[in-house]
Formats: structure tokens, sequence, C-alpha cells
């Protein structure tokens, strides 16, 4: 058992502050919110902010003491960092302007700016700047459990999506390559232990690292409808990445291109703006047209060409065009450079702006296109004949495509992130001027990895993974307690001196243990366990007479009859 502190020898739920609620709070979107306001172990203060009552807090412990004893047996040094930080350090990385509105900004009484901190990149290599001066201090692996912060536009979703949260960061400096990726792969193999000993269902796919940089990241999901991420995974092969990562062999056009060498053709699409109206215009489908659109990526205007049912991907885009400020062209700018609206664009004569065009694209002969005149399309246009562009993956993954591993077909699931670990690089170290001497007396500099873990997310997903009518079915390993001793009936002085023994047998064996010793009816207790979700109830009711009591399992339902001198053994069997 996790050692906390807490004070088992006194969990009587009589004195404890367990405010659960009989109807389903009106604000709860997703099963998660719903039953963690239900079951008391959550307040809500204010958008995106929530206080963590007493059930919660156990909760949220235990999957910290986890993560520590993980954490700590690849070598982790636990520290605790500031959670408000001076602009500079940000502005040195480059990531002060990147975070946008993301990040909550404020001033001091000085008018120096600050900001609450949303990861801990800057602070940790100011930490490894000021304080690591040889090869021989490395390899180095720092961690901690922080509070961040993100100025998070719609909160929603209870936890899920929150302006305040808990996360465990840690960061590797290491020599060389090779260092690194010992320190991921070591990082990798310990979140499947963390979330394997915490219960969930996850999955790691490949990944996008967004603002953090890096060569190569990770994402640790769980595949969930309250979930606000895609990802594509082939169920054949094991491939999963992020929709925004995700690479496939596009599905095949619904019907075969016009054969032979023809030349572009204007007609009449009057009204006809959209690929949907073109096409039923037409009566082609969808895959038959080029969809154009006109991005703005370092001031100056790109056009971008996909099949018509297919959507871009920002994230391939960007990192293309390399600026992560691009934006979609505005209609002014549109009618300036095409001398068309939108809805009537297309490649043929375009010569003021490169052209980007999605593979899929390639091969395919007399396609639909804009004429660059409003109300008007061109019909056999050809890539490579009709006009010139760059070849580039630029497309969303659909659901139905080719796996590029196995040919076989790939699902889109949403799913919520628990994890995130990335290869940085040099990013951090050498933007900050991070350096070490190194074994022939030359200054290196470090190669650095961020790996992170939402604590709350990892409740939260246990929750909408494992719960049913009654309320959460929580994993033994991170419900507040794993059992609950309930007497049927508090006022039968024989009831009650059975759950008293059995209570603190429990707790002689480690188990951490609940006593409900509430004046209430029995179908009051028995709801509210069942609704925060404890692992076993052990009920002393009739059956005591005969020196019996009975085990309920929360998650099969099924209930067995033990002696009162074996209850506590049989809970400690079961919990392995």
């Amino acid at each position: 058992m996790l050692e906390l502190g807490f004070p088992s020898n006194s969990m009587l739920w009589s004195k404890l502050f367990i405010p659960t609620l009989r109807e389903d709070p009106a604000e709860a979107e997703v099963a998660s919110h719903r039953l963690l306001l239900r079951a008391g172990y959550i307040r809500q203060l204010s958008a995106g902010l929530y206080s963590y009552l007493f059930l919660a807090q156990r909760s949220l412990l235990k999957i910290q003491a986890i993560v520590r004893e993980e954490m700590n047996a690849i070598g982790g040094q636990e520290m605790h960092l500031p959670a408000l930080h001076p602009a500079e350090i940000w502005q040195e990385s480059g990531r002060w302007d990147i975070m946008g509105d993301n990040m909550f900004r404020l001033k001091d009484r000085f008018g120096r700016d600050l900001c609450l901190g949303m990861t801990h990149e800057e602070i940790m290599t100011a930490v490894a700047r000021g304080e690591l001066r040889s090869y021989k201090h490395l390899p180095q692996i720092w961690y901690q459990i922080q509070t961040k912060f993100r100025d998070e536009q719609r909160p929603k979703s209870g936890l899920l999506r929150v302006r305040q949260f808990l996360m465990k960061d840690s960061y590797s400096f290491d020599i060389d390559q090779a260092g690194l990726d010992a320190a991921y792969d070591s990082h990798y193999k310990t979140y499947c232990r963390i979330f394997d000993r915490c219960g969930l269902k996850y999955m790691p796919v490949e990944a996008h690292s967004g603002a953090m940089g890096g060569s190569q990241s990770h994402e640790f999901m769980v595949i969930s409808d309250a979930g606000e991420d895609f990802v594509a995974v082939c169920k054949d092969c094991g491939y999963s990445a992020n929709l925004e990562k995700a690479v496939s062999k596009p599905s095949t056009p619904g019907i075969a291109d016009p054969e032979g060498d023809l030349a572009p053709e204007e007609f009449h699409t009057p009204g006809r703006k959209t690929i949907a109206e073109v096409s039923a215009f037409t009566k082609l489908p969808e895959t038959s047209q080029m969809k154009s659109l006109v991005m703005v990526a370092d001031g100056k205007p790109v056009l971008v060409l996909l099949r018509g049912d297919h959507q871009l991907s920002e994230t391939k885009f960007g990192a293309i065009v390399s600026d992560p400020e691009f934006r979609t062209a505005r209609p002014d700018e549109i009618l300036a450079w095409f001398g068309a609206e939108a809805g009537s664009l297309g490649p043929v004569g375009v010569k003021n702006m490169p052209i980007l065009a999605d593979q899929a694209l390639a091969g395919r002969r007399n396609m639909i296109a804009g004429a660059n005149k409003d109300d008007y399309h061109l019909r056999n246009v050809t890539l490579g004949e009709d006009f010139e562009a760059e070849m580039h993956d630029l497309r969303q993954v659909g659901a139905g495509d080719e796996c590029l591993r196995c040919d076989g077909k790939l699902d889109v699931c949403k799913t919520v992130e628990v994890g995130h670990i990335f290869k940085l690089g040099y990013k951090y170290s050498e933007n900050m001027g991070l350096r070490v001497l190194g074994a022939d007396g030359k200054e290196l500099t470090p190669i650095m990895g961020s790996y992170g873990i939402g604590i709350e997310r990892v409740l939260t997903c246990a929750i909408e993974l494992y719960h049913d009518k009654d309320g959460m079915v929580l994993p033994a390993s991170i419900a507040p307690f794993q059992v609950v001793v309930t007497p049927a009936n508090c006022s039968d002085a024989a009831q009650s001196q059975a759950a008293r023994t059995i209570y603190e047998g429990c707790l002689a064996l480690g188990l951490d243990t609940l006593l409900d010793d509430r004046d209430e009816r029995p179908g009051v207790k028995f709801k509210d366990a069942d609704l925060i979700g404890i692992p076993f109830r052990i009920v002393i009711g009739k059956k005591l007479g005969s020196g019996m009591v009975e085990l309920v399992d929360r998650k099969t339902k099924q209930t067995v009859d033990v002696a009162v001198a074996e209850a506590a053994a049989a809970v400690a069997g079961r919990l392995g």
C-alpha cells in the first residue's frame, strides 16, 4: 500500500465531509463532471476553477504517489519551482509571444511583466544553466508536481478543460542524442507503468510537438466520447497517431477521372460556391474537385489545394511554412489577389503566390477547379500540365483511409490526452545559453526532453471509463478508499461491534478503509457507497446471527457471504 500519511484509524463517515447529491447537477456536461459533483469530490468556484474536496484530494494524492514512485525509480529528482514567472525568462526562449492569449499575464507593482506558468521548460533550463558545469553532471532527470495555469477561452466538461490544473512535468538533460533517446524511452515505459497502475485503458500515439518544439513526441490517449482530440487507429497493425500527425493512403475517388489530354474548359456555376454545391450541380462526386484554400504565412499568400472531400491539417501546413502565426486569408485579400471571391478559386493562371498541393492529387487528371472568376469553374484541370505545385502531405486523415503500414482501414476515435512526452532537442538549451564542459574541455550544449502527465486527467479518465448508472467504479489503486464497512443498522449493538471489529481488521492489513457509522437507512448508505466509487463494501446485516457478512464487489455487483473473522482477509485477497 502507498504511504500517504492518511490518519486511517479515524475514517468514520459521520465525521467526514462528503456532500453527495441525489440529483444530477444542471451544469454537468459529461459523465465525469456529473459524478465528481454528485459524489462530493469537487465544487466549482468559477469557470474552469474547482475546489478539490476531501474525496478528490485522497484520489489525487494516490495518483501523485504512484507517479512519484515510478519517477523516482528511473532516477527522477523531485523539485518544486515557482508558478509565477518573470516575462524575461519566456522571452529568452522565444515563447512569450507564441503562447498568445492562453497565457495568464500580469504586472507587479513596479510595472514588470509576469505570467503564471503553463509549463516549466524555461525555469528548469534556467536552474540547469546556473548549476550544471561539466559533462560529469549529466545525465539528469528533474521533475515536479505543480499547479499550472491556462487562460482557457471556453472552460468545459468539468476537470477536462480548466484554467488551473495539476501536472507532473519532468525534464531530462543529456550529453548527446543517444542519451536523450534513452531518457525518452525510459519515460515512455514509466508512463505505461503509471497508467497501468492507475487502471487506465490507454494508447500511446505519435503526436505533434506544437509550441513545445522538438523532433519527436508521443501522447498517451484514453478513448472517450468526452474527449476533444481525435486519433487515427489501425486495429490490424496497431498504428496510431493524433489526427494532426497521422498519415495514410487516401481512399479512392468515387468515380474514375475522364481520360485523355483535355484542355481546361470554363463553365458557368451560378451561385455555386461550396464543394457540395458544385458537386450537386455537376452530378460528380466531391472527389472529382480540387478544393482551393488561401492561407497567409509570413505576411504572404499561399494557395493550398486539396481533394474536394478532404480537410486541411493546419498542423502539417504550419510545419511546411514554419510560421506559427499563419492564418486564413481575409475576403478582401482574396479578392485583391485573385480577382474573385472564395468559392470560385483555382490554381490555373496563378503566378503571384506559391501553390502547395496535397499528395492525394498526384496522378489525378481532368478535375474540376475554380476559374478565378465569380460563378465560374473549370473542368479538365490537371496538376503538372495546367499548373505546377509543390507536393506535400497536407490533409487530415479520414476514417476509412488505408493504413500506410499494413493497408488496413483506419478508424478515427475521440480521445482525452493524459500524458505527453517530447524530445525537445536543443530548442531551450541553445536559446537560453545552457552550456557544460565536455570531456575534451570544450563547451557543449546539453540536449533536453520534456514529459508531462495531467494528474486530474487520470482521475477524470478513470471515471469516464468506469462508471454506471449508480456512480463511479474506480480502480482500487486510485479510489479514495478501497473498502467501506457498512452496518445496516447502527442502532444494533451487535452489528456496530462487528463493523468496528472488521474495520480494525482491515486497517491491520493495510487496507484503506471507511466505516459508514451514519444513522441512515441501508439504502442511503449503499447508494452513497456506489456513487463515490469504493471498490468493495462489507455489509453487516441480518446474516450476522449466523456469523456471516456480505462482501459486495462494486464493479461486478456480485455478493458473497464471508465469515466475520475472514472479511478483511477476503478483501485483501481480492485486491491482490
